[in-house]
């Protein structure tokens, strides 16, 4: 399974301690230069960005023609990193991109790219017990800042028959 990862998931799920579960759930995740520049070297001493520089299980790769980015980030309005997870999404055919920006998310759709985020990842560890407690993850996610639609939390937990928030 190939799988892509822009900077904010990878932040986010270390931020509230469940980065582990990306090697879990996916073996290997591929990020590009520019995420690995926006987690490890612009994120030098903040969230996952000392994990993400020693982790065995993420790879760099460049985008085939990175010109093409330059013009993107001009006409979509979206970061570097996420442009490049998005191109490299394209050339790979990549099977899911990990992305939590709406925005982001929207172009990566209409590009025809699977796109999960942070809910995804942790509804899909708690679906395989990977993760026991999924309120908590999610209370969790709340209080780390991401902005995320409560209410869809707890339709996802509804789901699951697990308490509320």
């Amino acid at each position: 399974m190939t799988v892509l990862s822009d900077s904010s998931p990878l932040i986010t799920l270390a931020k509230i301690g469940h980065l582990d579960l990306l090697p879990q759930l996916y073996e290997t995740i591929t990020i590009t230069p520019e995420v690995h520049a926006e987690v490890v070297v612009s994120g030098a001493g903040l969230a996952g960005s000392s994990q993400i520089s020693t982790a065995q299980w993420i790879r760099v790769k460049p985008v085939r023609n990175p010109a093409i980015l330059t013009a993107a980030q001009q006409r979509l309005g979206l970061g570097i990193g996420e442009l490049s997870i998005i191109a490299l999404g394209r050339e790979w055919l990549a099977d899911v991109v990990l992305i939590d920006d709406r925005k982001a998310r929207k172009v990566a759709q209409e590009e025809g790219l699977a796109v999960l985020g942070c809910v995804g990842v942790l509804q899909d560890a708690f679906g395989m017990k990977l993760l026991p407690d999924l309120p908590g993850a999610y209370r969790r996610l709340l209080d780390s800042g991401a902005y995320i639609d409560r209410a869809l939390l707890e339709n996802i937990l509804k789901t699951f028959n697990l308490p509320p928030l």
